[in-house]
């Protein structure tokens, strides 16, 4: 799961023959070296976009629910050690929220307008404009140390808040894992710390973009359909975009669709589908690269 001046370091390892050798004397496929690096003041725009819809059928009645969230995520650069590991703190500038229940009617609210949040929203108003929390990062993306520096709920898109990159020269095909535990608890009920793995491949590289596909394996058994159904959110796949040139992510996607049987009854099911979508907002990292 998102510094303006970010480039990523291509090391070509081979050049790319003609296609009219023979097979035998093709070369190796080429190899890039995948590295942030980071200027203090650098400041990252995405606009981002995430959409859920959450169905629940217990003792045959169905209820759905559906969420529409549009926001401006802000990373800022605030400092660069000698050895390339940055200081970055993250922040909301605005956000406009949706809701709407199968029983219910809906709820939207946009911090830019001049209505005051809705119960339940005081505390999203709180949140914008200020820093929410503070990461110190290598040139790999591994995260060093990280303070919260206001509570949030686990992240829906995976809690790994900056794009691991391998630590060695990869080709298209390579792939990298990064392991991860994440603790989901049952309210007045179990709770649970599961292990999962989020896999990495690098797909290809056309026309300077390099893609890269992720998606999430959970390698603790779970034999309780409620711990299945909290865990529902925290298992995603997707797709991330990187400017090779420009050196750094112009979009990450992910999304879920999955259903858990059993979690409240046996003929009761829950379906969580969402999807996420993060797009850099290019005309502001260049103003702010200009300044």
């Amino acid at each position: 799961m998102m510094r303006g001046t970010w480039l990523i370091c291509v090391t070509v390892a081979t050049g790319l023959l003609g296609a009219s050798l023979p097979a035998a004397d093709a070369p190796a496929v080429a190899a890039v070296r995948l590295e942030y690096r980071f200027g203090s003041g650098d400041r990252l725009v995405m606009d981002v976009a995430h959409r859920a819809l959450t169905e629940t059928t217990i003792a045959g009645t169905t209820q759905s629910t559906e969420t529409a969230t549009d926001s401006t995520k802000i990373w800022t650069v605030t400092a660069v050690d000698a050895a390339g590991n940055a200081t970055i703190e993250h922040s909301v500038d605005d956000v406009t929220m949706t809701s709407q229940a199968s029983d219910k009617g809906q709820t939207r609210w946009s911090s830019r307008g001049d209505e005051p949040p809705p119960p339940g929203y005081e505390t999203v108003k709180q949140s914008l404009g200020v820093p929410l929390s503070r990461l110190s990062i290598d040139r790999t993306g591994r995260v060093i140390s990280r303070q919260d520096l206001r509570p949030s709920p686990p992240s829906n898109t995976g809690d790994l808040m900056v794009v691991p990159l391998p630590d060695d020269a990869v080709s298209a095909g390579a792939e990298w894992t990064v392991p991860q535990e994440v603790v989901v608890e049952v309210p007045n009920g179990p709770r649970k710390a599961v292990r999962t793995r989020l896999r990495y491949r690098l797909e290809a590289i056309r026309d300077g973009i390099a893609t890269i596909h992720v998606d999430t394996t959970v390698l603790t058994p779970l034999d309780d359909p409620r711990l299945e159904a909290r865990l529902l959110e925290r298992i995603w796949d997707g797709t991330i975009d990187f400017d090779i040139e420009r050196g750094r992510v112009i979009r990450r996607s992910t999304g879920i669709d999955r259903r858990v049987i059993g979690f409240s009854g046996p003929e009761s099911s829950v379906r969580y589908k969402a999807n996420l979508e993060e797009r850099l907002v290019p005309n502001v990292v260049e103003r702010a690269q200009a300044e």
